[in-house]
């Protein structure tokens, strides 16, 4: 992989921060966006900006066009089976939302139904749940950073009515086992909703391989717009769930006495969507299919080991929070070629220094890294921590760019 080719499509990367070349490496709470994604969006603003769906103008025909080949583009990426199981959505979180408010209306708010999700979520996927009020049971985290699955078939009650889970976690990596999890829900009768955040800009992911049911991932973290997301269904069950918002374009019939519902996946658009970056969104997706998934995966992959290897050489007394830096035995991972990890993500903390303080001293070395808890908390406490600092690497980054982060933490760390 030539890695000055990938980098040089992002015009951010030249910059620098503090008279420092920056290292981009938060990735995993945003990509950076190559110049073909915003001149797509900068091109459609200029010359086919038009509400969409509702004019019967040329713009308007044009941008409504424009934007429901983004959802094919979608539908194809995932390998849905109909572009009506492809609503656009803000993001991850607002596709969780959707379908944990909507769950509940359905089953008219009822107290005493419970959602399967496991200790390494992202908050998404567990305040979510509790605004709609289900009760949460838990899958545990065993201490090679997988999901002990030996639990799950024993969390499953009568009540049970979904399971809810993360494809990979943005604190550690793992890849989770998602088929074996499908399977066993399945077996008891219960759909899946896979958070697929951390796992669509680093595997290869096939819903219909997957058999899941519903699955949400977000535009910013593939190298696309902000803003923007997408909630996959399985057709049968988007139409068993009611609307999630009302207003525009989710209509059929609207009278002061009653109101009918449009057609999938209109019936949860309501309003005017962001068809600018629902077109940022599908070239994102062209990029990454352009370049090809398992091309940045392996790629990714060797950054990831390679990282773990040259902080440990640099700061013996690391703790990385990450399977790859076990020697435990892990399981296999369907539909990925980057064994036990799902993101690449390093994160780890230094015995006695503040986590801030090292991504504080990294920023004013050039490298960009994130801190904190990553809106995890759960898994914090798990792991016996109030937060670490996060590496997290994408298709442009380089071993350069490992090569600096190593050197500054090796320097800050001898700050203290």
């Amino acid at each position: 992989m030539s890695n000055s080719k990938y980098t040089e499509a992002f015009p951010i990367l030249g910059r620098e921060v503090y008279g420092r070349r920056l290292v981009y490496l938060d990735n995993a709470a945003t990509t950076q966006k190559p110049r073909v994604v915003v001149e797509a969006m900068t091109d459609e603003y200029y010359n086919v900006n038009a509400n969409v769906h509702r004019g019967v103008h040329y713009l308007s025909q044009q941008a409504t066009d424009l934007h429901e080949r983004s959802r094919e583009t979608v539908r194809a990426f995932l390998n849905a089976a109909s572009t009506e199981e492809i609503v656009f959505t803000r993001g991850t979180t607002e596709s969780i939302n959707l379908v944990a408010t909507s769950l509940a209306r359905r089953l008219r708010h009822e107290p005493g139904y419970e959602v399967i999700v496991s200790e390494m979520e992202h908050h998404a996927n567990i305040v979510s749940w509790q605004l709609a009020g289900f009760r949460l049971r838990v899958i545990p985290m065993r201490d090679d950073f997988t999901l002990d699955l030996e639990a799950l078939d024993g969390l499953f009650s009568e009540r049970t009515v979904m399971v809810s889970v993360a494809q990979a976690s943005n604190v550690t990596g793992t890849a989770n086992d998602i088929p074996y999890i499908i399977a066993r829900a399945h077996a008891h009768g219960v759909p899946v909703l896979v958070d697929a955040a951390q796992s669509v800009p680093h595997m290869r992911v096939d819903v219909r391989e997957l058999d899941c049911d519903f699955l949400a991932f977000s535009g910013h973290k593939v190298y696309g717009p902000t803003g923007v997301g997408v909630l996959y269904g399985k057709k049968e069950r988007l139409e068993a769930l009611p609307p999630y918002m009302g207003g525009g374009e989710m209509i059929r019939n609207v009278t002061f006495e009653r109101t009918t519902f449009n057609d999938l996946p209109y019936k949860f658009e309501a309003g005017t969507p962001d068809y600018i970056a629902t077109t940022g969104l599908a070239r994102a997706l062209d990029y990454v299919a352009e370049i090809g998934i398992d091309t940045i995966a392996a790629h990714e992959h060797d950054l990831l080991a390679y990282a773990i290897a040259k902080v440990r050489e640099a700061v013996p007394q690391i703790e990385i929070y990450s399977p790859e830096a076990t020697n435990q035995a892990l399981p296999p991972v369907v539909g990925s070629r980057r064994g036990a990890g799902g993101a690449s993500v390093l994160s780890f903390n230094v015995p006695g220094i503040h986590h801030l303080d090292i991504g504080t001293l990294l920023d004013r070395l050039g490298v960009a890294v994130r801190t904190g808890h990553h809106c995890a908390e759960p898994l914090m406490r798990r792991l016996g921590v109030e937060g670490t600092v996060r590496a997290s690497f994408a298709l442009y980054n380089t071993r350069e760019d490992v090569d600096d982060f190593a050197a500054a933490l090796k320097r800050v760390v001898a700050m203290f």
